[in-house]
C-alpha cells in the first residue's frame, strides 16, 4: 500500500509540473491518505508487538 502512495505522489508531482492542478491535488490527497493509513498501521503493529513481548516470560 505504501508503494501505491509513492506512485500517487510521483503522479501528483508530474501533474503539478505540467500544470494540471486538479489532478495533482487529487493525486497528492490520495497519497497523503495512503501514507497516513500505513503510518497508523505501523504504529498499531509496533504497539501490539510491544504488548505481546511483555507477556512472554523468559
Amino acid at each position: 500500500m505504501l508503494r501505491y502512495g509513492f506512485g500517487f505522489l510521483v503522479v501528483g508531482f508530474a501533474a503539478a509540473f505540467f500544470g494540471f492542478a486538479g489532478i495533482a491535488s487529487a493525486s497528492l490527497g490520495v497519497a497523503r491518505v495512503l501514507f497516513l493509513v500505513c503510518l497508523v498501521g505501523f504504529i498499531a503493529t509496533m504497539a501490539f508487538v510491544a504488548s505481546e513481548s511483555d507477556r512472554v516470560s523468559h
